[in-house]
């Protein structure tokens, strides 16, 4: 469990978080979403103690994550967005490297890099970008750790491997672990990401579950212009809009939609979501 409360952080003089508060429970797979520069990145660096907060805390599992205590740390992996090409071949890198985390297995990374259809004997210097984001990847989950912090894991991704890498998310992660990824990539992992964490400049505009999302907000995929709809797009024959869901009815939630819906009501949403 992860609990954040009044937050704050800064680059000098620039506010980037202001009093965030909010809290990552055990077994969720969290996208993190917000535009350029509202924190996101800076976000994953404090929760995983590579930053110090200016005020404000984090705790995770009774800790806080800047002690960078040993029996925090080999809970934790961190995959930024940009990697390192190192001049080793992949699975001697990760088999020492997983010396670090008690829970890390060789096997299940050489599993999942020949389901990415990776070649482990290859020096990373040598690979591609998208290879070589897909080893981190593969390592990453081989960790076996309880908290997981991925910054766009798909950019550089091929169309077969993301989805790939949903499905790897999926198998190779303990049932009990907290991941966090933030991506602007957001048809890419829509399909696994549950709950929704939209960050606004310094504040959370959002962190709902899927479920909590449907049953507030009505997404409907019609040929008539409804009246209430918050946000509304064209489609193929029709529109999709997102209204306030005053009938109890169900419908697929569409993270893109609503990305665009709780910026354009910052303020209705975060009233409708925190009564």
């Amino acid at each position: 469990m992860i609990e954040i409360k009044d937050l704050a952080f800064s680059y000098g003089n620039v506010p980037v978080l202001k009093s965030i508060t909010t809290s990552l429970e055990e077994g969720r797979i969290y996208g993190l979403l917000g535009e350029n520069g509202v924190g996101k990145t800076t976000l994953l660096t404090l929760l995983c103690g590579l930053k110090k907060a200016d005020s404000g805390s984090i705790c995770t599992d009774g800790e806080n994550p800047f002690d960078r205590t040993p029996s925090l740390l080999e809970k934790q992996y961190y995959l930024p967005d940009e990697v390192a090409p190192v001049a080793m071949k992949a699975e001697v890198f990760a088999k020492e490297r997983g010396a670090f985390w008690p829970l890390y297995d060789h096997e299940i990374f050489l599993t999942i890099m020949k389901e990415f259809e990776n070649d482990p004997s290859k020096k990373m210097n040598q690979m591609s970008a998208g290879q070589l984001k897909k080893t981190y990847i593969s390592f990453g989950l081989a960790t076996g750790c309880r908290y997981l912090f991925m910054d766009e894991p798909t950019n550089g991704l091929d169309i077969p491997s993301k989805a790939q890498f949903r499905a790897a998310v999926m198998k190779y992660t303990p049932e009990d672990s907290t991941i966090v990824i933030s991506t602007h990539q957001v048809r890419d992992l829509e399909n696994i990401i549950d709950p929704v964490i939209i960050l606004d400049k310094q504040d959370v505009l959002l962190n709902a579950s899927i479920e909590e999302i449907s049953e507030k907000l009505y997404f409907d995929y019609g040929t008539t212009q409804r009246e209430d709809a918050l946000y509304r797009e064209a489609l193929p024959g029709g529109f999709l809009q997102v209204c306030p869901n005053t009938g109890g009815e169900e419908s697929k939630v569409n993270i893109e939609a609503l990305f665009n819906t709780v910026h354009a009501h910052k303020e209705l949403i975060k009233g409708m979501f925190n009564k």
